[in-house]
């Protein structure tokens, strides 16, 4: 039997820790106490029927996305279909790609209806949706690989900037990828667009042919993935300095021609101690690019 979902406080006091399963959050709010109390209220009622309703649509949500496919009857259900639309001509691709922005952003946006913020975020597990009103900003960690907390820089969102959503992608995260990258994070307007776009620059950054990359199908790994029989990394050794590059250049193309369409506002990519941040900042603190590459023990920042 499913355990029941779990809410309370982290020791801050601030912070308000949901989990559910596989959905864990992370979520803080700014300004009026009374304000924020009512925001929590509603984030906690919500999140205890997002799960269930994910599940009730499941097959679908796992089926690959086309443009001719049914959409999800609910709301963070059709808010993942959404966002993966713009790819399903370019590869296989499902809904569930976008699974975790879509909870972060369906559980900001239940707070934001139901109290007056001065900023918030909900982080689900890296996936992070933001609430900022005009003068406010949030500053998060980018992380070099998901399972240790080293940083490699920061992503800045300010109100003026219309990327409300951050999320990052690698084969060492949570859901499986098919490329090599030990990071991809992506700035866009809204969390699920993020998800979406990291997953698939991330699946780029790849040598296809590399005797020594281990990959094994998804089914093999989790019985019932979206994803099936095809494989998914599960090692990379170290690579070549030209391997890296070509590996990021792959990934680059794809980031750049996600910028050109305006599905994303920035990405970078990590791998093997190299980055390429796209597009590249401009010098002397231009806002072209909300990322910044740099190596830092910070642990004041959020994680993304």
């Amino acid at each position: 039997m499913r355990q029941p979902p779990q809410i309370g406080f982290l020791p801050d006091h601030k912070r308000l820790h949901m989990s559910d399963g596989p959905i864990d959050l992370i979520i803080e709010a700014f300004g009026d106490p009374g304000q924020i109390r009512a925001a929590y209220r509603a984030a906690a009622e919500r999140f205890v029927t997002v799960l269930d309703e994910l599940c009730s649509e499941l097959p679908l949500l796992r089926q690959p996305m086309s443009p001719r496919s049914t959409l999800p009857a609910g709301v963070v259900g059709r808010r993942m279909a959404q966002a993966v639309v713009p790819y399903a001509q370019r590869c296989f691709i499902t809904p569930m790609a976008a699974v975790a922005g879509s909870v972060a952003e369906e559980i900001l946006n239940t707070m934001t209806c139901a109290a007056g913020l001065s900023r918030a975020y909900v982080n689900n597990g890296g996936d992070i949706a933001f609430h900022l009103t005009p003068g406010e900003h949030l500053v998060a960690g980018m992380m070099e690989r998901p399972d240790r907390p080293s940083l490699f820089g920061t992503a800045t969102l300010h109100h003026d900037q219309p990327a409300r959503g951050i999320a990052t992608s690698g084969w060492r995260g949570r859901s499986f990828s098919l490329g090599i990258a030990d990071a991809v994070t992506v700035v866009a307007t809204t969390a699920s667009l993020a998800d979406a776009a990291a997953t698939v620059i991330a699946n780029a950054v790849d040598l296809p042919y590399h005797p020594r990359i281990f990959r094994e199908p998804a089914r093999n790994l989790a019985p019932d993935s979206d994803l099936g029989d095809i494989p998914v990394t599960r090692d990379v050794p170290q690579l070549l300095a030209s391997e890296i590059n070509s590996a990021l250049g792959a990934g680059t193309k794809i980031a750049e021609e996600l910028l050109a369409t305006k599905l994303i506002g920035s990405a970078a990519l990590y791998l093997q101690g190299h980055i390429r941040i796209i597009p590249t900042p401009i010098p002397r603190h231009s806002r072209r690019s909300p990322l910044h590459a740099h190596y830092s023990d910070s642990r004041s920042l959020l994680h993304a």
